[in-house]
């Protein structure tokens, strides 16, 4: 796997903290350029800081949701490292709640960040692509996206949305040098979720946490492998699956998961009071 990545330039969208900072602290022990993309500078600065001892980076302060900043992105990373080769688009927003009380600019924000902006990056991102060899496209959705989640109607519409973009595309540039592929997790321990327990759903919850470190994994492999999806964990995968092809299988089994998410929750808001004492809910 490491010689897949030696030399290759990615970009990487939420690359400063969570699975898009663990993304890149691998592709830059396996040899990788990277062009690491966030809203937020100063931890772009400091994972940049930190890789620049393993390869050469460079940090891009943009939203996602800006076209002609997504251009230039693409035209930086060429300029700067002479091709690209992978795309990761991993920028998320989700904003939890009912739908129905969710403020109008966030639900639009929802989808486009997280299914309009890796639409349009993996439009410009082709003809680069298609210059070099071996490139990738891997897009990060949720197992949220192939079951419906309470509380979560927006963003889990822009991952199902997501996911069947990756088939597709793949679908239509079968006969092409890139790899197109979707990693659909569960709940992650990142701040992601852990900063938002409260607005998190049971249901979600019930689920077995990865770690950023286990989604960054796959994500490397789906880069070179022959998977088109990676669902994580394949259990849940499996889960949510049966969920959405056989309908009726929720209504027994919904109050049993979401028991358990309520016992996980209550351990998970135990562990944080420990870990961060000075700080109440």
């Amino acid at each position: 796997m490491n010689d897949y990545f030696k030399g290759k330039t990615a970009i990487i969208t939420g690359g400063s903290e969570g699975v898009g900072a663990a993304v890149a602290q691998k592709m830059a022990a396996a040899g990788a350029n990277l062009v690491l993309v966030a809203r937020r500078r100063r931890k772009l600065e400091e994972i940049a800081k930190e890789l620049r001892r393993l390869t050469r980076v460079e940090i891009v302060t943009m939203d996602v949701i800006d076209s002609d900043a997504c251009v230039n992105l693409f035209k930086k990373a060429e300029f700067e490292f002479g091709g690209v080769h992978l795309l990761v688009n991993n920028a998320a927003f989700h904003q939890r709640g009912p739908a129905a009380t969710i403020d109008v600019e966030d639900l639009g924000r929802m989808i486009d960040v997280n299914l309009r902006a890796p639409i349009v990056l993996s439009r410009i991102a082709l003809p680069y692509l298609r210059r070099v060899d071996r490139a990738a496209i891997v897009n990060v959705a949720s197992l949220a996206g192939r079951a419906a989640t309470p509380n979560s109607a927006a963003y889990s519409a822009s991952k199902f949305g997501l996911r069947v973009f990756t088939f597709a595309l793949a679908q239509e540039l079968a006969d092409t040098n890139i790899k197109f592929a979707v990693v659909s997790p569960g709940p992650i321990d990142t701040g992601f979720i852990m900063s938002n327990l409260d607005v998190v759903s049971d249901l979600t919850l019930s689920q077995p946490i990865s770690t950023a470190d286990e989604v960054a994994d796959a994500i490397l492999e789906l880069c070179w492998n022959d998977k088109r999806e990676q669902s994580m964990p394949a259990l849940s995968g499996l889960l949510a699956t049966a969920s959405y092809l056989f309908p009726w299988i929720n209504r027994p089994i919904r109050p049993l998961l979401e028991a358990r998410g309520r016992t996980v929750k209550k351990h998970l808001r135990a562990k944080l009071r420990t870990a961060r004492p000075d700080q109440t809910r």
